[in-house]
């Protein structure tokens, strides 16, 4: 007793804090269940999803996680506990919460597992999940998650919760058929349980003062309390569970507790994990089978092979040291071990820059990429020729550089486009203020033209005119025979030569000219060659066959009448045609005119006759008053009597009075006819 005393002297202020609980003590209105590094527990309680997180965090942990089938089935077991302290509930769904919750303003994923939640402990991507429904898409209030468990029905592990989100609840609104919640604690290793060698009990206080006698594993920094004996005021014993070396943790004690004379072997198998043996004094000890060896607490059993309890985790896998007492955890080709040794995360092979260009890193392996204007080659990434024959995105000239090219074009072009491809022409005679041609100029593709007025010739070096032997000004008399073919002006023009760009090597002719007979470089209206001078018999246009400037070779005069004769009856077709237009453009107006003034005389006659039809009475009787009766049976005793004669009465009478007034009557209504308008 003295030396378990002492052992415990340096934990009193530890057992202070966690107190003094007493035999079978568990807080009311929870579970825990503890395995792998965790700890769950589930409690009763209507609060809200603030409520319930703001009491795990006391005690050091969250709202629970569910990232794993095996952590959904951990928490299933508290659950089923928690069902099983209660009496029979009435039948209804009852909600527990948990640590998944969405906040406002984040809408709903439906691309990702977990819908756009996340869990409170950290990470958004998990594989596991168990939707009761199709999740509703809000974003304007804050979103929880909750599991679903039938309150009148026993609970079974094998039975997993579904998962159903809601509005997280207020203090004074927890929310429909809120129950619970589950928390979570994580710890960095466990504990064996205590092993009792006969009758007795332990309790255990975890850190995050939860007690429980029957923990499959005990959290890191927990207390036993250990009562020996069947009565209340046996012998006790404290313990706590310790790291004794990296990832090692045990209790401190050596043999099985409360160990029994009376019972030897017979109780629980003396507290050994494997073998009892009884000695003969009533005594007896543990020991382990054939491949394993007995720990330092002389109960619990290892394998000789360490590899054999799977100490390394996912990928990795477990090699045996030397001599076979050790052991270390290897990871696959593109992984490396974690901090703890015993599990492999990712390598990123992208950090020792092993492509010449770009380096995508995978989850055990990467990839090279070459960069735009690079393809893959048989020695890395090679260039790509973009001005290759048939490939080449320029209009004219292309360059091909390191990873990318450029686009040029000939002399009189420009490049333009959104792109910087395309080529576009200089307009050499758009400057009227520094032209290049002294009379006129003609832009062509990638070129120009310069000629001269009639009465000019260009000179040798094919910009500047010169008077020619004729003169601009027409001559006094009239112009006779050969002497009017002498004195035609001449029109002479030369090119001056540029590369073009045109593939076919032709060129188009934008009519821009300029004359001296205007102030110099003074820009002029483009037009033909042969309506320079509409008012003057017609000019000559030569062009000379090479793209060099030079003078024009004079000709003979027979050539000149016969180009001019040739030039006077194209111009004399071409104003008969243009005669021919007018003519018909003047007939149709015309035409136009008098379908419009026949409408309009139509239009008139009949409003006139229109109105007169209103103006005529319908009845010519009805210009005329009646005499009275009295007057008329004067005349006529023999009428019948009445208060108005009307000339059906006299029409029917044959009295001769009666006819005479009716030839009247007949009279006057014509005069009255006649009168009308």
């Amino acid at each position: 007793m003295m030396a378990t005393s002492a052992r415990l002297l340096p934990l009193l202020p530890l057992l202070l804090l966690l107190g003094q609980p007493q035999a079978g003590a568990q807080a009311p209105g929870e579970a825990v269940v503890c395995a792998g590094n965790a700890c769950y527990t589930a409690h009763w309680g209507k609060l809200s999803a603030a409520e319930a997180q703001l009491h795990c965090s006391k005690n050091g942990g969250n709202l629970a996680t569910v990232r794993s089938e095996e952590e959904a089935r951990h928490i299933q077991r508290a659950l089923t506990q928690l069902l099983e302290s209660e009496a029979i509930l009435a039948a209804r769904i009852g909600k527990f919460w948990i640590g998944l919750q969405r906040e406002k303003g984040k809408c709903l994923d439906p691309s990702l597992p977990l819908k756009g939640f996340s869990w409170l402990g950290g990470g958004e991507d998990t594989s596991y999940t168990n939707w009761n429904k199709e999740v509703r898409s809000s974003c304007i209030s804050k979103r929880c998650v909750s599991l679903l468990l039938q309150l009148s029905q026993p609970s079974h592990a094998s039975h997993l919760s579904k998962w159903s989100e809601g509005p997280c609840g207020s203090p004074n609104s927890p929310g429909s058929s809120v129950e619970g919640f589950v928390c979570k604690f994580s710890f960095k290793g466990m504990c064996q349980p205590l092993a009792l060698g006969g009758p007795g009990r332990v309790d255990y206080t975890t850190p995050f003062k939860a007690t429980s006698s029957s923990l499959e594993a005990v959290p890191f920094g927990s207390a036993a309390t250990v009562v020996c004996g069947a009565g209340e005021h046996g012998q006790e014993d404290y313990f706590v569970c310790r790291e004794k070396a990296p990832n090692v943790f045990d209790w401190g004690s050596s043999g099985p507790l409360c160990i029994s004379t009376q019972y030897g072997c017979s109780f629980n198998n003396g507290g050994c994990q494997q073998d009892c043996f009884e000695g003969g004094d009533g005594s007896f000890r543990c020991g382990c089978r054939p491949g394993f060896r007995l720990l330092d607490d002389l109960v619990t059993c290892t394998s000789r092979n360490p590899c054999s309890s799977n100490p390394c985790r996912g990928s990795a896998t477990c090699v045996l040291a030397s001599q076979g007492e050790n052991y270390t955890c290897s990871c696959p080709l593109g992984y490396q071990l974690d901090s703890s040794q015993r599990d492999c995360v990712d390598l990123d092979e992208c950090q020792d820059s092993p492509c010449p260009q770009e380096c995508v890193n995978a989850p055990g392996s990467f990839r090279c990429e070459c960069w735009v204007g690079y393809e893959p080659g048989e020695s890395g990434c090679q260039d790509v020729d973009e001005c290759a024959t048939g490939h080449t995105p320029c209009a004219q000239d292309c360059t091909n550089t390191d990873g990318s090219f450029y686009c040029s074009c000939e002399k009189g072009y420009v490049l333009g486009g959104e792109d910087g491809t395309q080529c576009q022409d200089v307009d050499e005679c758009a400057d009227t203020e520094h032209g290049l041609c002294d009379g006129l100029c003609l832009n062509t593709q990638g070129s120009f033209r310069c000629g001269c007025l009639p009465g000019w010739e260009l000179g040798p070096d094919g910009v500047s005119c010169t008077p020619g032997p004729t003169s601009l000004a027409p001559p006094p008399g009239p112009p006779q025979g050969e002497d009017a073919g002498d004195r035609e002006g001449r029109l002479v023009s030369a090119t001056m030569s540029r590369p073009t760009g045109d593939p076919e090597g032709t060129s188009k002719e934008a009519p821009t000219t300029k004359g001296p007979s205007l102030p110099r470089n003074n820009f002029v209206t483009p037009t033909a060659p042969d309506m320079l001078a509409p008012s003057r018999p017609p000019g000559v246009w030569m062009e000379p066959s090479t793209h060099h400037p030079m003078a024009t070779p004079s000709l003979g005069e027979n050539t000149d009448e016969d180009f001019m004769a040739e030039q006077s009856e194209e111009g004399t077709d071409g104003q008969k045609l243009l005669l021919f237009y007018i003519l018909g453009t003047v007939v149709a107006i015309l035409l136009l005119l008098a379908l419009a003034l026949g409408l309009l005389v139509y239009r008139k006659r009949r409003a006139k006759r229109e109105e007169e039809k209103e103006k005529k009475p319908q009845n010519a009787a009805d210009s005329y008053s009646w005499a009275p009766e009295r007057a008329l049976l004067s005349v006529i005793p023999s009428l019948p009597r009445g208060p108005v004669f009307s000339s059906s009465r006299c029409s029917q009478s044959k009295h001769p009075k009666c006819q005479t007034i009716l030839q009247d009557c007949s009279h006057q209504r014509s005069a009255a006819a006649s009168l009308q308008p």
